[in-house]
């Protein structure tokens, strides 16, 4: 869908006296266009559009990828091209109790109620990851008072789901020797490493008979917090997944009596699932017991997890099914396998400090034609790490007669902390925040170590302002943040030849 007027006018109207205002002004009109991921055609067309008004070359590679060039302003034509680079697409995350078609609908922007100094959406993601750093790099195009070098700026596909976009990129398809990724979600960090990861896929089939059992429960957990697989996997958020695992299989060890009906949770591979659910078949004169049981359960997970996760909401209530149910050895099979599968911080690491080397999320589960599936990601600083996982993974599968399916792997980036745009980051980010920021490898999946495959000689600094809660209904940037990171940007620019 093309862009929303009416959607585009409100939200400028939230974000009206924020600076940098040329900035807010391209966000505003990013989240008027709708652009999950897969669906980043639109908003694509629009900036290719309005690059063409401005006399700005502007192309699209193979896999779709916008790249925008920019002459050097006077007295910069000497020195260094340098690239911005940005994702076109947002994750699409909406509560429960909101009605929301990613493919069309805008995002409508609001104050968050109890801290107006943060932006957020009306019952979905915002798409400030990576909305602002796509805005920023826009609004450097536009300003004509911005000093700066020639400038590249890339655009990929589809970064959410599998980094397309990064992966597609041909080789010499830029000719900038130094690179600024907008995707870093924390202002005063500069980031100069990040994980790779891998997608598993797990299946089981599991077949459906006629049940003796004349009753059925549904069992949910909501209000979770959710959030981001890699940047929020060490903070102790419950996976709504793994915890409906955990009530179905301690209901099962106390002797409970009962099958799956059906099961789901989670939504997206890189989300840390904040609701799931499950229906069991079994004997009426049973229900009573069992919900006492279930809920028991229930209460033991929050007592334990209430500090991280106040809003953990579960329900156990009769429900209806057609009298036909998983088979109980199959059912057996998928509340082991779901039980068993691993999902958190696997191992930090022993060279830099304070941060996740190897985790894996399990996000989302479902029974489709026949099949249970569960979708996980995979993220390791090093690639032995990811091979264990999958190791792993592969072993909890065969031993439940499932399958394991590995694929769409990226590489992680390697740090070069002495890098010219590093020390010229560190420098000009030191002036401004009056003290060291701080240099950081980021335990989640950012494009760049796939662009220095088809670009190794490219050097690449990643920077960004405070975003909180990506990937979940949550999420919300900190306005005063987006200034602060703008400076930098625009400092960096004007002093590329401090670097050259």
């Amino acid at each position: 869908m093309s862009l929303n007027e009416q959607a585009y006018q409100e939200n400028l109207a939230v974000v009206s006296g924020f600076e940098p205002s040329l900035l807010w002004r391209w966000f505003a009109r990013i989240g008027a266009i709708a652009h999950p991921s897969y669906h980043e055609e639109a908003l694509a067309n629009d900036i290719v559009d309005w690059a063409k008004s401005q006399g700005l070359p502007v192309r699209r590679d193979a896999v779709g990828n916008v790249i925008i060039n920019k002459a050097a302003t006077n007295g910069m034509q000497d020195m260094p091209t340098i690239a911005l680079q940005a994702h076109l697409d947002m994750v699409p995350q909406a509560n429960a109790d909101t009605v929301h078609d990613f493919t069309k609908d805008p995002i409508r922007f609001r104050l968050n109620p109890d801290n107006p100094q943060w932006l957020m959406a009306t019952g979905t993601t915002l798409g400030a990851d990576n909305g602002i750093g796509l805005a920023s790099c826009l609004a450097v195009l536009e300003s004509k008072e911005i000093a700066h070098p020639a400038l590249e700026v890339l655009l990929t596909m589809t970064e959410e789901t599998g980094m397309v976009g990064a992966i597609g990129l041909a080789a010499n398809e830029l000719s900038a020797s130094m690179m600024i990724n907008t995707d870093t979600e924390e202002i005063g960090e500069v980031y100069i490493g990040c994980a790779g990861g891998i997608d598993a896929d797990v299946s089981l089939p599991v077949a459906y008979e006629d049940s003796d059992f004349d009753a059925a429960l549904s069992i949910s957990i909501k209000g979770l917090r959710g959030g981001h697989s890699g940047i929020d996997i060490h903070k102790n958020r419950g996976n709504a997944i793994k915890l409906i695992a955990r009530v179905l299989a301690t209901l099962q060890q106390s002797g409970g009596h009962f099958t799956i009906v059906q099961v789901q949770g989670g939504t997206l591979r890189n989300a840390i699932p904040r609701e799931a659910s499950a229906i069991i078949a079994c004997q009426a004169e049973q229900k009573n017991q069992l919900t006492v049981k279930i809920e028991a359960i229930c209460q033991q997970i929050f007592e334990e997890i209430k500090q991280a996760e106040s809003g953990f909401v579960s329900l156990v209530q009769d429900t209806q099914f057609d009298g036909r149910a998983i088979s109980t050895s199959d059912s057996d099979k998928l509340i082991g396998l779901m039980n068993a599968l691993p999902s958190g911080v696997v191992r930090y690491s022993d060279t830099v400090e304070d941060t996740v080397e190897t985790s894996l999320s399990l996000g989302r589960v479902g029974i489709v034609d026949g099949q249970f599936e569960a979708v996980l990601l995979v993220r390791s600083l090093i690639e032995s790490g990811k091979e264990a996982i999958c190791t792993v993974i592969d072993s909890i599968a065969r031993l439940a007669g499932a399958k394991a399916v590995f694929d769409g792997g990226y590489v992680g980036w390697n740090p070069e902390p002495n890098s010219a745009i590093t020390q010229l980051t560190i420098k000009e980010y030191t002036k401004i925040l009056g003290t060291l920021p701080q240099v950081k490898v980021i335990h989640a999946g950012l494009e760049c170590g796939l662009i220095k495959q088809s670009h190794p000689n490219l050097d690449i600094v990643s920077i960004g302002p405070t975003i909180k809660n990506a990937h979940s209904p949550d999420e919300m940037v900190d306005i005063a943040s987006v200034d602060v990171y703008w400076q930098l940007l625009v400092r960096i620019l004007a002093n590329i030849k401090a670097s050259a």
